[in-house]
């Protein structure tokens, strides 16, 4: 299948349509779609999250505003990914985006997590200096 084909094919808002094209898309259903967003939410908190670690004791501020997207990033995924996986209906490959919500939730910890790490490291390098 070319990837033409791919983007081409209709999106399908429920599991029977999906089922019935033939070709398991990812991004089928809706509850798909918000787990999808929640992980990319997710995995860019713990992307931010790492640079504000590295970047804690050479900025000025500590990098607070970078720190404080990777928190509010990370909470927002964990959040979303809990919220999706709790009104699931079925299990992994129905449809209801529950391996997307547990990527999503295991992303947005860690991220929140690698926050919180820089900014305890910026409150120390503060103390210091």
């Amino acid at each position: 299948m070319s990837v033409l084909f791919a983007l081409a094919a209709p999106i399908c808002t429920t599991p029977t349509e999906c089922a019935g094209q033939g070709v398991d898309t990812f991004l089928g259903t809706p509850e798909r779609i918000w787990a999808s967003v929640a992980a990319l939410v997710s995995l860019a908190a713990v992307v931010t999250g790492w640079l504000s670690l590295r970047l804690a004791r050479r900025l000025r501020d500590g990098g607070r505003m970078l720190t404080m997207a990777a928190l509010a990033g990370g909470l927002i995924g964990a959040v979303n990914g809990a919220v999706n996986l709790a009104v699931a209906d079925g299990g992994l490959g129905t449809g209801n985006g529950v391996f997307g919500s547990i990527v999503a939730l295991a992303l947005g910890l860690a991220g929140a997590g690698l926050a919180w790490l820089a900014l305890a490291r910026s409150r120390r390098a503060e103390l210091k200096g």
